[in-house]
Formats: structure tokens, sequence, C-alpha cells
């Protein structure tokens, strides 16, 4: 399916902006629902503001924190539990435990055991942590048995079987978790910040626009968490697949797999 051209995006994106605004005239309260042109009003009043930027900076530095903790150990601990199968039948009640809760339940519990300075790495670990510890092990499982026959019978050593076997079966199951990782560790690390309102956070504000039903800085700041929220997948994404494409052009330049 053929992707839609940035003229294309532009006019649909246009189209609903449109809609937007028509439902706020039909509404005509600002207290339950604002238009475009009063979130756009509200968002260049909070630029000049210097804890604008500390909060996103903050809730930035939080939620990355917890989401590449969990990215990494998702992958060493899922690569651990596909070596040996006692670690996977072991984690397994804990893995489902993780992502039958609540993320509410989730955030109360770490209220209670850490307080909410950190609260949302926490919560952005405790979320993205089983997606990448399922996808890789799934990755690592689909790796073609006939290229591993082959790596045995000429006796290829096992970084390189790491490199240039287990690596390119794992990383579209870790593009594909990290699609969805990415935005839920937003999504979660912004709703701890609403309940345990640390300070300098975006959840924090949020919180306090509430609070004084204001509408219209609710909706700004959730631009901003969109914004933010697509800049990291953006970023991390095109991060692993450079990695990737320089690990496969030094892998065709030295000929594919060898001794």
């Amino acid at each position: 399916m053929k992707r839609a051209t940035p003229t294309r995006r532009i006019l649909i994106i246009l189209f609903w902006v449109i809609v937007w605004q028509i439902a706020s005239l039909i509404i005509r309260n600002d207290i339950l629902f604002v238009g475009p042109a009063q979130v756009v009003r509200s968002l260049f009043l909070l630029l000049p503001d210097p804890d604008f930027w500390l909060s996103i900076a903050g809730s930035f530095g939080r939620i990355t924190l917890g989401f590449l903790t969990a990215f990494i150990l998702g992958i060493a601990i899922g690569s651990l539990a596909f070596c040996i199968p006692f670690v996977k039948e072991l984690l397994a009640p804990l893995i489902s435990l993780s992502k039958s809760i609540p993320v509410a339940s989730f955030v109360i519990l770490a209220l209670i055991w850490i307080g909410s300075a950190n609260l949302s790495v926490l919560i952005s670990f405790l979320v993205v942590f089983p997606m990448i510890y399922v996808n890789t092990i799934a990755g690592l499982e689909s790796t073609d048995p006939k290229l591993l026959e082959m790596a045995h019978v000429f006796s290829v050593t096992t970084l390189r079987r790491i490199r240039y076997i287990y690596l390119p079966a794992l990383l579209p199951y870790l593009v594909s978790s990290c699609r969805i990782a990415l935005g839920m560790s937003w999504k979660s690390g912004i709703a701890a910040e609403v309940i345990g309102i640390p300070t300098h956070s975006i959840g924090e504000h949020l919180y306090m626009a509430k609070i004084y039903l204001a509408t219209s800085d609710v909706f700004a700041w959730t631009i901003v968490i969109i914004l933010a929220s697509a800049l990291f997948e953006h970023l991390f994404l095109w991060l692993i697949r450079t990695a990737a494409s320089i690990s496969e052009g030094k892998s065709s330049r030295k000929g594919g797999v060898m001794r």
C-alpha cells in the first residue's frame, strides 16, 4: 500500500482541524471543549515561560530513562530466556502479571515504594519491559534453522552467529515492538505524573490545568506530549535502522557470514 504524500497528509490534518473548530463552535463551552485557535493561543503563551521548557525536559528525561532501561534489559533478559528455557518459565508468571495489572495499580504501589520524583521512570519501565522481552524471544525463535545448521557445519563463532544470523531475525520484531512501546511509555509516564504530580513535569501542569478548568491549557499540553512522543519515536527508530544498515553494509563488504 502506498504511503500518503506530504500534501495529502497536510490536507487530512487540515480537514480534522476544521472539524475540530466546527465542533467547538457547536458546543460553545470553553470549559467542556475549546477550538484550535484557543489552543494555539495557550501554547504560544506557554512558550516564553522557562518552567515550560524545564517541565518538558524533566518529563522527557525521566520517560526516556525508563524506556531505554526497559529496552536494554528486555533484550538482555529476553536473550537469556531464549538461551535458557528455565529462565523463560521462571519469568512467565511475572510477565503475565505485568501485562495484566492496570497502570493505575502500578502507580499507586510505586508512590508508596519510591515517591513521586522518579515515578514516571519506573512506570515507563514496567510498561515497556514486557513488550521488548516478549518480542526479543519471538524474534530469536524466528531465526532460520537452516542458517543455524550452516553456521554449525562451518563452525561459525558465536559472535558472528549473533551478528549475521540472530540480529537480522530479531530486528523486525524490535522495530515493531518499539513502535508500540514508545507511545505506551509516554502515555503511562505522563499518566503517572498526573497522579504523582512531581515538580517540573508535564503531568504537574496537566493536573493544575484540570484544577483551574483551563481546558485550553490541557489541550496545549496534550499537543506538546504528542510532539515530544513523535520526536522521540522517529529519532529512536532512525537510530535502530541506521545501526542495522551499518551492520548490513559491513556484512555485505565482508562477503556475508565468515568464520
